[in-house]
């Protein structure tokens, strides 16, 4: 968890000029839109089963977390009264936000464990069981996450407060 906040906190600090945070806000808002919960634990999983693959997982989950952090630092362009929010208080205050940072972290030092194997010659069909009880929890948080920030998504939204792409 830490490797993946230092990560999403470096992606975060990244300078996004204005075009760029535009045309980052223009694709964003294509891939929300209509967006339920369904949809939200969908990507979320299609982000997350990678980070199971040995070795790539561990790049992709660092790749996953750079990303999602540029795309806060391209909101906080568009919207700047949001640079008072420290980046990180969105994975760990936001409940969706920790369950999808605990999901990743789980999945991402799977494959890690899973690529030391590997490379220690070590019999994988040990590792087999807990990996599937392990994808087995990661899809189990971000089904409930994905219904818990559609939730909040449409509460905010009630209650009239804007948020960037939706």
């Amino acid at each position: 968890m830490i490797l993946f906040t230092i990560t999403f906190q470096l992606g975060s600090m990244m300078e996004v000029s204005e075009e760029e945070a535009n045309i980052f806000m223009e694709e964003f808002e294509k891939l929300v839109e209509g967006i339920d919960a369904i949809g939200i634990f969908v990507h979320n999983t299609t982000i997350s089963l990678p980070m199971f693959i040995p070795g790539f997982g561990v790049a992709w989950g660092l790749f996953s977390a750079f990303s999602t952090g540029f795309a806060f630092a391209a909101i906080v362009t568009i919207t700047p009264e949001l640079a008072e929010i420290p980046p990180v208080t969105i994975l760990y205050l936001s409940p969706f936000g920790f369950m999808e940072l605990f999901a990743y972290s789980l999945a991402t030092s799977r494959s890690f464990i899973l690529i030391r194997a590997i490379i220690k010659k070590t019999n994988i069909v040990q590792f087999l069981k807990p990996t599937l009880i392990e994808i087995g929890i990661v899809i189990g948080l971000l089904l409930v996450g994905g219904f818990l920030e559609d939730y909040m998504i449409k509460l905010s939204l009630e209650e009239g407060l804007t948020i960037p792409g939706f």
